[in-house]
This record gives structure tokens, C-alpha cells and sequence, in this order.
């Protein structure tokens, strides 16, 4: 068994004040998205782990990218016959979390998903290439399948079948867009008294801003 006891990091990069925030969590999130993609050295900046309940009653985490975030909340796309896809629509109440490692920073959102328009998923799934278009009418994403030839074999006969053909979006796919609720930003800070500031919703849909202890 590896020892990690000795893994430590001083984080002292930046501060997260009270006084130098906005009053909803967006305009935040887009300072910081922004931030770090400009200075933050990292390849997909856009990359988020997204946590469900599944319907076997067990939480699961996986990396998907965002694909567009307003006030209305954030939104990416993926199967909905998947078993991320019933397990959103199961129990919307989804958490969605960011860390940019080299900023020192997190975010954790809390929220509600909903399918987003057709409109909307048929916009964004023109703008893909259509070796990404085929990929997702060919994937029955989290079935179990007999071999990677088996895809590959799908692919080829889907390659044929739309050659010099417009590739239409299938109704299993389209976008999820996530209504936060609750929006949590960390930044690391020295001898781990980092600085956590938490936005609630509140029924007038304003938000509520709270500092907790880290």
C-alpha cells in the first residue's frame, strides 16, 4: 500500500473576499471560467465531473464538458438512454463540480436538470462534425456490447448510409441544462484555511451569500 501522507501543497495564489464578489453566483463562475482559461494553463477548461443517483440507489461521478452556461444555469449534452441520462431523469437533483488545479480553485453546483429544447439540442449537434454525429447515433451509450469491432462495424455502415447526406440529431440524444440552486467557490489557501463562499437561492430568487469554515 502506497503512503500518501506526506502529499501536501500550500496554496497562496489568490483570495476569495466578500468584498470583491458579485451578488449571484454566475457572474462569478464567469470571472473564474474566464480567468482560468486565459491564465490557467489548462486544456479543457470546460471539463466538469457531473454526480447523479443512479438507479440502483448508488452515487456515480463522471467528466463531461459544459457546453454553454447563462443565467439560466449550465448545459452539456449525452444520452438520454444512457445510465447517466435515466438517472437524471429519474432524480433531477444533480451536483456538478469544476477544479482548476492550477488556479486553486473549485466549484460545486448543486441543481435541478431538465431537458433543454429540441430546438437547442438540434442546434448544438449541427455544430458537431459529423464523425461526432454518427458517434453518437451509433453508441446505445452504456449498454454492454460484444467488441470494439462491433462498433466499428456500426460505424462503417452508418458512414455509407449518410454519405453526402444531412445527419439528423436522434431523439435518444440532446442537452440536460442545470438550474442551480446551490453554488459553492473555493479558493486554496494557506495552512488550509481556505476560503469557501456558498450561494443559496432564495424564493424571491435572489442569493443568499455565506462564508464556510473550511
Amino acid at each position: 500500500m502506497k503512503d500518501l501522507s506526506n502529499y501536501r501543497k500550500s496554496y497562496e495564489k489568490s483570495e476569495l473576499l466578500e468584498t470583491n464578489i458579485p451578488e449571484d453566483p454566475i457572474n462569478l463562475f464567469h470571472k473564474w471560467f474566464y480567468e482560468t482559461e486565459e491564465f490557467g494553463n489548462i486544456e479543457e477548461v470546460n471539463a466538469m465531473t457531473v454526480a447523479t443517483i443512479g438507479l440502483d440507489g448508488f452515487p456515480k461521478s463522471r467528466v463531461v464538458l459544459l457546453k454553454k452556461f447563462n443565467e439560466e444555469g449550465f448545459i452539456f449534452y449525452t444520452n438520454y438512454s444512457s445510465e447517466k441520462g435515466k438517472a437524471i431523469l429519474n432524480n433531477p437533483n444533480i451536483c456538478l463540480s469544476f477544479f482548476w488545479h492550477s488556479m486553486e480553485r473549485q466549484v460545486i453546483i448543486k441543481g435541478m436538470a431538465e431537458k433543454t429544447s429540441e430546438i437547442i439540442s438540434d442546434n448544438y449537434f449541427q455544430l458537431r462534425p459529423d464523425g461526432s454525429k454518427l458517434g453518437a447515433i451509433v453508441s446505445s451509450q452504456s449498454d454492454v456490447i460484444p467488441s470494439r469491432n462491433y462498433l466499428d462495424e456500426k460505424l462503417k455502415q452508418l458512414e455509407k448510409q449518410f454519405d453526402g447526406k444531412e445527419i439528423p440529431r436522434p431523439d435518444f440524444w440532446g442537452g440536460f441544462l442545470v438550474r442551480p440552486v446551490e453554488v459553492e467557490f473555493w479558493q486554496g489557501r494557506a495552512n488550509r484555511l481556505h476560503d469557501r463562499i456558498r450561494y443559496k437561492i432564495q424564493e424571491d430568487f435572489t442569493w443568499k451569500i455565506e462564508r464556510l469554515s473550511p
